[in-house]
């Protein structure tokens, strides 16, 4: 089939379709409206970008045109799950643009605004309910619409409804849809959890896969760049300099991650917005309405809208985090090279990255190009070189210092007591003058008056190989040397006479503070 009239579909809706210049389906398209036209469940597999929302919508329109009838109070005839508010409101528009001249009625039904307007919206009943998953359960709890007249049920990016952890909703409200329905079953990638879920949605389903599950447009050029976390930021700004960018679209893997690199981008004088699950919906809006008109051609996003932001002209995707889920980088990529045109991703890898990476080159089933700047000199956001930390150690003066190093383990594996608690630095300024004392050693005060000293001569060991008590307690004052510099700038030691403690651990007293310590005189 070359065009649209091929397909049966009703007059209006060609017309329509004839206004938006839409002249040739697309291969998923001509595969999936003529089976939904025969009543048919039907699983579609697509990359993004390939026209799956026509594919169901356009058929629908279809099926409302062929049986009217005005929809009961609180219920709609046609339910359309997705994940995300954007790709919702984008569901609603595609409805209202293939039928304008049907004028279905249609109803959003999306988090973050009031839910007021959206219960009035149903309450006369509707030909089309567009709805995210906790949303609608939120409608259902309140009582504001029933799912037993729905005729046709359809749920759109599945993939990524699992990833955001809305299996267990979507299996409530599958309960409360009629046994007897018309289940269309849309995803990108169909790993294992999402065919089990299709087995038990879809009766005997057509299978439409126009490409191999999880792989990327071949039109999208696609670039890997190894980096250094700490480097991506400005290889971002210059990468945003460099090359010729219509609109960027730049995934971050959370929401903080995304306002963080906002910031950064705004110090290199480069206008970038953000939109994550944590802005209102009014705020997402403003910021898309923005992109779309060019106003913002930096769009910072998380996975979440990955599914949602359908905008053309999107020249450039830039992964700054990897995504660890290997099926949301398809998604993301597929933002770009839309509608037959072409397309860049590139993708930011650190070292704690590589392991995602590898598993994104399985599922696509090739081999990304790449170029490797780690390790290289960066220019911060404002023009200065960022000091690594080797190098600020080597700056920094060392006059004589050395780090103080906790005692090795002997023999029995236990650690050495220090028997010299004053600090490394002490001991490091006292092992030069140590050495020349040895030669010249300087008599104390206590030396002079006659008292024995503990680290001299005059002190002598007892037979048992014991330090002797002080027989005095004069002599266990501590005694300062008197200040002596040498000519070749040595500095006087300082002698402490302390009394003996016994050792808990060696079972015999020693000098508390062992050898004399040394320390700078005043």
């Amino acid at each position: 089939m070359t065009a649209f009239l091929d397909l049966g579909l009703a007059e209006p809706i060609t017309k329509a379709l004839a206004d938006e210049q839409y002249a040739a389906p697309t291969p998923i398209q001509a595969q999936t409206i003529p089976q939904v036209m025969q009543g048919r469940d039907v699983v579609g597999i697509a990359q993004t970008g390939t026209g799956k929302t026509a594919a169901f919508a356009l058929p629908i329109l279809n099926h409302l045109t062929n049986n009217r009838h005005k929809p009961l109070p609180k219920s709609c005839r046609v339910l359309v799950l997705s994940p995300t508010r954007e790709l919702s409101a984008q569901i609603v528009d595609s409805f209202k643009t293939y039928g304008r001249y049907l004028r279905p009625s249609v109803a959003l039904a999306i988090g973050g605004v009031n839910m007021n307007p959206q219960v009035r919206a149903l309450a006369h009943g509707v030909d089309v309910l567009v709805a995210t998953p906790g949303r609608l359960l939120d409608l259902m709890q309140n009582r504001a619409v029933t799912l037993d007249r729905v005729e046709i049920f359809v749920l759109d990016e599945a993939d990524r409804m699992l990833d955001m952890g809305f299996i267990h909703d979507i299996r409530r409200i599958v309960g409360k849809v009629p046994a007897k329905r018309q289940t269309l079953f849309f995803s990108a990638t169909m790993p294992r959890e999402i065919t089990e879920l299709a087995n038990s949605m879809a009766k005997d389903p057509v299978r439409v896969a126009v490409t191999p599950a999880a792989t990327t447009v071949e039109r999208i050029d696609q670039r890997v760049i190894m980096v250094d976390r700490a480097a991506k930021p400005a290889l971002l700004a210059k990468l945003l300099r460099s090359e010729p960018i219509d609109r960027v679209l730049v995934f971050t893997r959370t929401k903080h991650g995304a306002d963080k690199v906002v910031r950064s981008l705004q110090k290199s004088q480069i206008a970038a917005e953000a939109i994550h699950g944590n802005k209102s919906q009014n705020q997402r809006e403003r910021v898309l309405a923005a992109f779309r008109a060019g106003k913002v051609r930096t769009l910072v996003a998380t996975d979440i809208a990955a599914r949602g932001i359908d905008v053309e002209g999107i020249s450039h995707v830039v992964n700054f985090d990897l995504p660890n889920i290997p099926e949301s980088y398809v998604h993301r990529i597929g933002r770009t090279a839309r509608a037959g045109a072409d397309g860049v991703a590139i993708s930011f890898c650190d070292g704690e990255e590589r392991a995602y990476l590898r598993d994104i080159e399985k599922l696509i089933r090739i081999s990304i190009p790449s170029t490797d700047q780690r390790g290289a000199r960066h220019e911060t956001l404002h023009g200065a070189p960022h000091a690594s930390p080797s190098a600020a150690a080597d700056a920094a003066p060392s006059n004589g210092w050395t780090p103080h190093r906790s005692p090795k383990p002997n023999g029995n594996g236990k650690r050495q007591p220090n028997r010299n608690r004053r600090n490394g630095q002490q001991q490091a300024r006292a092992e030069q003058p140590n050495r020349q004392h040895a030669a010249q050693p300087q008599p104390s005060r206590s030396a002079q008056h006659g008292q024995p000293q503990r680290n001299g001569q005059g002190h002598q060991p007892s037979r048992n190989g014991h330090h002797q008590k002080p027989r005095t307690g004069h002599q266990n004052q501590q005694h300062r040397a008197p200040s002596q510099n040498g000519n070749d700038g040595s500095i006087a030691s300082v002698g402490f006479m302390r009394p003996t403690t016994r050792h808990k651990d060696h079972g015999h007293k020693r000098h508390a503070g062992g050898l004399a310590a040394r320390r700078p005189a005043r």
